[in-house]
């Protein structure tokens, strides 16, 4: 469904379709998104808020900043002040091996070097100088190697330890760290040295709350070696495709489990036999498993379980009505499956729910009947499905609902005056070929919408009148090919708009970036496939918060916006011309 100039956004959960954040190395999966969650000890928040006005401290600390060649150690001072300097300096990407010794028996708590550029082993014995007062450490990206993991073994106190993407870890290193007892959070996402011996030495972790070993594709066989982690309380072992069944019934004996992520592993509906008696489990993700309905037996067994995720698994319609015993689920994603709406009537006492997935499932307009009673819903689905303008009827009482996609839908201009009523709405996707600027007319009463996608829809200069209308807007995309320059001056007023997509509009010109100039909370821009030439660029120079700018097939040059970023956006990290 949907036009040509529409998109499917939601991928398939595997380690090739992972959306790439600057470094291109360091992220989550779209699995892990699905939860909205993460693992990690929260560091101290050096930025203390947003304020108008400069405290004396942040004069200081700039201060430092600027002179800091003239430091060459901060033990001296209190901690909490040389831990807010040297957030300040990772922050301002000012920090090197020369500045990190100033740092040196500091006792600083916590080390964010996520991602940083060159640290590598040679920055660890300052690392360690921190001694017992080091509590969490995230050397996500870096070039540490086994060899570093050696500097962390006098830091008995440490809580939390990230080494996501270190690709030069492996089994030999882990010995380093299997005396750190008061670990609660490991992370080691995707590694590809670490196999199931390496775990083994992770037995001893007795205090571990949070392990994330998301794609490592070679520890099948070693999460034997969790048995005696009692306090485990959530397992990642996402996109790793050599767990399989086995692995399951060695983590059958955590109890304090409250959850596991298995999405795109092997476990088939035998593996899920083996958590019945995890009594503890409230989260659920095997997204992409090769599971039917049968699993389902088991997890009614599971009467803690609020959060269940089947997206891409083996569902048909047969066996589904067990659904109906999982009356504690709040969230539920069930799309991309070989489901229709004959499964529906299983979910209508579903009451708790709170957000329902149905993507690209045969779910048509007769069985929308069946959601009318689901009254604590959020968050609804219905993309890539056949539900049209008579279904929308059955939602009008859903009064709490806040974020609803409708795109690659045969839904109309006629229907959406049924969702008029539900003024919670937030974000609406409305990508689909057939809604026009009579269907915009029709939504001028959702005021609080802050994410509008209208991405394939047929709306010309005068539709975008009715964006009068949502002044809250933070998200908006508007790419049917149908605007002008005309049309783009009624986006100026929007000034909350923080992402604004405008692409595949090939009639927009210099005016457009001159319209939306005013626009200075913008931190994404996409106008790909206009008329926008390099001398449209100085129109942008009020937009200091932009971060992401896209330009392709247009006559802009890669240095022309190099040349922008480095006198006026300096806070542009990713920027794609021509």
């Amino acid at each position: 469904m949907g036009g040509a100039c529409s998109r499917k956004r939601d991928q398939p959960v595997n380690e090739d379709n992972l959306n790439r954040g600057v470094c291109g190395r360091y992220t989550k999966s779209g699995s892990s998104k699905w939860l909205g969650t993460s693992i990690s000890r929260a560091p101290m928040d050096a930025s203390q808020g947003n304020r108008s006005c400069p405290s004396l401290m942040d004069l200081c600390i700039y201060k430092i900043r600027e002179d800091i060649s003239n430091h060459s150690t901060f033990s001296m001072l209190p901690r909490d002040i040389s831990q807010q300097i040297f957030d300040d300096l990772v922050c301002s990407q000012r920090l090197n091996g020369s500045i990190l010794e100033a740092f040196r028996d500091c006792a600083l708590q916590d080390l964010n070097l996520g991602e940083y550029p060159g640290f590598n082993d040679s920055w660890m014995d300052v690392v360690s100088s921190q001694g017992s007062s080091l509590l969490s450490v995230d050397l996500s990206a870096s070039d540490v190697t086994d060899r570093g993991l050696i500097y962390l073994e006098d830091c008995k106190n440490l809580q939390a330890l990230n080494f996501n993407y270190c690709d030069q870890i492996s089994d030999n290193g882990l010995p380093r760290i299997s005396g750190l007892s008061n670990l609660t959070t490991l992370s080691f996402k995707r590694n590809n040295l670490i196999t199931a011996q390496g775990l083994s030495s992770l037995s001893g972790l007795i205090n571990l709350v949070n392990l994330d070993l998301e794609i490592c594709p070679k520890i099948h066989g070693g999460l034997i070696h969790l048995k005696g982690l009692t306090m485990l309380e959530s397992l990642n072992v996402n996109c790793c495709n050599c767990i399989n069944d086995a692995d399951m019934k060695a983590i059958s004996g955590l109890a304090s489990l409250k959850k596991l992520q298995i999405a795109s592993s092997k476990v088939t509906d035998n593996g899920v036999a083996f958590l019945r008696d995890l009594k503890k489990l409230s989260l659920l993700n095997m997204e992409g498993c090769p599971v039917t309905a049968a699993c389902l037996e088991s997890l009614t067994a599971l009467d803690a379980l609020l959060y269940l995720n089947l997206g891409r698994c083996n569902l048909t319609d047969d066996g589904c009505e067990k659904f109906s015993k999982l009356q504690s689920l709040k969230v539920l994603n069930l799309g991309f499956n070989e489901i229709s709406s004959a499964i529906l009537v299983h979910l209508k006492d579903l009451t708790n729910l709170e957000s329902l997935n149905l993507d690209s499932g045969r779910i048509n307009d007769e069985g929308m009947v069946h959601l009318a009673g689901l009254f604590r819903l959020k968050c609804l689905e219905l993309s890539d499905t056949e539900v049209g303008s008579s279904g929308l009827r059955h939602l009008s009482g859903l009064l709490n609902l806040e974020s609803l996609n409708l795109s690659f839908t045969v839904v109309t201009d006629g229907g959406l005056r049924k969702l008029s009523g539900l003024s919670s709405l937030k974000s609406l996707n409305l990508d689909a070929r057939q809604i026009t600027d009579a269907g915009l007319a029709a939504l001028t009463n959702l005021t609080g919408l802050t994410h509008l996608d209208l991405f394939g829809a047929r709306i010309t200069d005068s539709g975008t009148n009715y964006l009068r209308s949502f002044k809250n807007l933070r998200s908006l995309e508007i790419c049917g090919g149908g605007l002008t320059d005309v049309g783009v001056k009624n986006i100026k007023d929007l000034t909350s708009l923080t992402l604004l997509n405008l692409s595949q509009n090939s009639h927009l010109t210099d005016k457009s970036l001159e319209s939306i100039s005013g626009l200075t909370q913008l931190v994404s821009l996409n106008m790909s496939n206009s008329r926008v030439t390099s001398a449209g660029l100085q129109h942008l120079k009020s937009l200091k918060k932009l971060k992401s700018l896209t330009l392709e097939s247009c006559k802009v040059t890669a240095n022309d916006i190099r040349k922008l970023q480095s006198t006026d956006l300096p806070n542009l990290v990713s920027f794609r011309p021509e």
